[in-house]
C-alpha cells in the first residue's frame, strides 16, 4: 500500500513541475526572442475587417435631394 502512495506522490511532483515550467518556458521563449513573437502572432489574422461598402451621401447632397422631394411635393399639391 505505501508504494501505491509513492507513485501517486510522484506522479504529482511531476504534474506540478509541467505546469510550473510550461509557461516558465514559453515566456522564456517568447520573451528572449521577439522574432519568435512576431513570426507567430503575425501568421494569423485575428480581426477580420468586412469589404467596404458604399459611402454614405454627404450633407450637401442629402440636403439638396430634400429641397427636390420638397419641390416635387409643393408642385403635385
Amino acid at each position: 500500500m505505501t508504494s501505491l502512495g509513492t507513485s501517486k506522490g510522484v506522479l504529482e511532483i511531476a504534474k506540478f513541475a509541467v505546469y510550473v515550467t510550461v509557461p516558465i518556458g514559453l515566456m522564456y521563449f517568447f520573451a528572449n526572442n521577439t522574432k519568435n513573437l512576431t513570426k507567430f502572432m503575425g501568421a494569423r489574422q485575428y480581426v477580420v475587417y468586412p469589404p467596404e461598402g458604399p459611402r454614405p451621401q454627404s450633407p450637401e447632397e442629402l440636403r439638396e435631394m430634400a429641397r427636390e422631394i420638397a419641390r416635387k411635393r409643393g408642385t403635385q399639391s
